[in-house]
């Protein structure tokens, strides 16, 4: 078992069956297009692989600004439906808190929709608290 960063376009592909999980509007053929697109922007993929198959990936950037200072922010964090509740998450979670303390950030954040109640009752027994609402407005 190991965490890594996906660099290559074979290990990004291999994140795309868990990501759909959380991204179901996502196409496979589109998926390495947008992933690289976002890596421009600072966007990385974090991947547990288990027997050479991701079973939890994480997608998350590094931003500054004026409320948090330096951050680290989770976009995705998803673990294979099939293998959740085995502490697979909480090791991607943790390896996600060392990264960001190995590059000088002072918090960590994520948004969680509200429907998704699991994840919010793992975000809590991980010590994160509810700090503000999230808004917003599709255009």
């Amino acid at each position: 078992m190991s965490i890594q960063l996906a660099k290559f376009d074979f290990q990004i592909l291999g994140c795309f069956p868990i990501i759909l999980q959380l991204r179901p509007h996502l196409e496979e053929a589109k998926f390495i297009e947008q992933v690289r697109y976002q890596m421009k922007e600072g966007y990385q993929l974090a991947f547990l692989e288990l027997e050479e198959q991701a079973v939890a990936v994480a997608g998350f950037r590094i931003s500054t600004c004026l409320a948090s200072g330096k951050f680290l922010y989770i976009d995705d964090l998803v673990v294979d439906e099939l293998k959740r509740s085995q502490g697979y998450g909480k090791q991607l979670f943790q390896w996600l808190i060392e990264y960001a303390k190995n590059h000088g950030c002072e918090h960590l954040s994520l948004d969680s929709g509200v429907q998704r109640f699991a994840a919010h009752r793992f975000y809590l027994m991980e010590r994160m608290s509810i700090t503000s609402h999230h808004f917003s407005m599709k255009l």
